[in-house]
């Protein structure tokens, strides 16, 4: 497969011009190394899950860092949280020179924490997640993002087997004192089966048989290393009593149907999880898009106790906010944009005035309908890779 050019690049360029170093976080295998070598191919490269990399490291830190030539890359540093001092101490040194350091780790949660602590103002904090529809055909709902199995699609039931294996025995095991890794799987396949779901964790947590304060850790976890999205409700002065709790979605759609079991088209066309997996992608897809162009991610739900709902919400600034129900159908139909006039048309009746907004309907890909945008009165309907090329740059 020819290399695929990622969104992050530009930003990530900007950001070597303007700061001493670059942290680039995201998980296991989303193609944080391969970004850096192809960005900046002068560096020199150091793996810290080499062993012989960490001793030579931790033997003599200082002479370890004096030996490479600049600028460097530094993989994994989640195994050598120690690193951030001594950086930072070279780049207290000469304060000016910048595109000197990158620093990659897939343990997104105690990275930050080490960032926080020893490179406030001296790095710029990036994160990569897998390949999106923006910049891959390839990405399709059932195979997800990830570049490995965009390579090799055949392989991808093999590769996400590995995948959870490695990722068990590696990110979720040195991040915490997991000791039944076995029952850690099957919540994660657990999980999959909530998918876009409003979170409930008492409902995670009876059917393995663990507390909710376990749920809650084994949640942090998942979250801290891209496994999950967890998308928190739209609380905007609207005037109604809302539901508070995230809706849950597993982020890559591959993995997603991976853990269903779903392992072709055929299958996942009968799923019954095949609604929230469309739902999932779109989410992915914004989550991705915002990210990878350097701004933070802004994406919520809606839901109030009366059961309104509307699938998402991102605010487009100056009091204007995209309104998004997605449908896994070809074939969109009015009707389908009514929650979001039915909302729209309450706050507008409290305020006094209608506010801007974006509606959308997002759909399935068609390759033989007409292509039609106009699907209401102040309503557009747009295929999800459409929506990802025109609304997500």
């Amino acid at each position: 497969m020819r290399p695929i050019a990622r969104e992050l690049s530009s930003v990530l360029l900007s950001a070597a011009k303007n700061f001493p170093a670059v942290v680039l976080t995201g998980p296991r295998r989303a193609g944080k190394t391969t970004l850096l070598r192809r960005a900046f191919p002068e560096a020199s490269y150091q793996l810290f899950e080499a062993p012989d990399v960490v001793a030579r490291f931790r033997a003599d830190p200082q002479g370890f860092l004096s030996s490479l030539r600049l600028p460097a890359i530094l993989d994994e540093i989640q195994n050598v949280p120690e690193v951030f001092a001594y950086v930072r101490s070279r780049i207290d040194e000469h304060p000016r020179r910048t595109g000197r350091w990158f620093l990659t780790g897939s343990q997104e949660a105690g990275l930050m924490r080490n960032v926080t602590e020893s490179m406030a103002g001296r790095a710029a904090v990036l994160q990569l997640l897998p390949i999106s529809a923006r910049e891959s055909d390839k990405v399709t709902l059932l195979r997800g993002g990830y570049p490995e199995v965009l390579a090799r699609p055949r392989a991808s039931a093999l590769w996400f087997a590995s995948y959870l294996q490695t990722y068990l025995e590696r990110d979720v095991r040195s991040i915490t004192a997991v000791q039944d890794l076995s029952t850690f799987r099957r919540f994660l396949t657990l999980v999959a089966t909530r998918h876009g779901q409003i979170l409930n964790k008492t409902d995670l947590a009876a059917p393995i048989g663990v507390s909710v304060p376990t749920v809650s850790r084994w949640l942090d976890i998942l979250e801290a290393t891209g496994q999950i999205l967890l998308v928190p409700p739209f609380l905007d002065n609207l005037g109604k009593r809302l539901v508070k709790s995230p809706r849950l979605y597993v982020a890559d759609s591959g993995l997603a149907c991976h853990l269903l079991g779903i392992e072709s088209a055929s299958e996942l066309a009968r799923s019954p999880f095949r609604g929230a997996l469309f739902e999932g992608l779109v989410a992915s897809e914004i989550v991705k898009a915002q990210l990878h162009h350097g701004k933070r991610r802004e994406l919520y739900y809606f839901r109030d106790q009366s059961g309104l709902e509307v699938d998402f919400a991102m605010p487009l600034g100056s009091g204007r906010t995209r309104w998004i129900e997605v449908k896994a159908t070809q074939t969109p139909r009015p009707g389908m944009a009514d929650p979001m006039r039915r909302l729209l048309a309450d706050s507008g009746k409290r305020k006094g005035r209608r506010q801007n907004h974006e509606l959308l309907v997002v759909h399935e890909e068609s390759r033989t309908a007409p292509e039609t945008t106009a699907l209401a009165p102040g309503v557009e309907a747009l295929d999800w890779r459409r929506f990802a090329r025109e609304r997500l740059g």
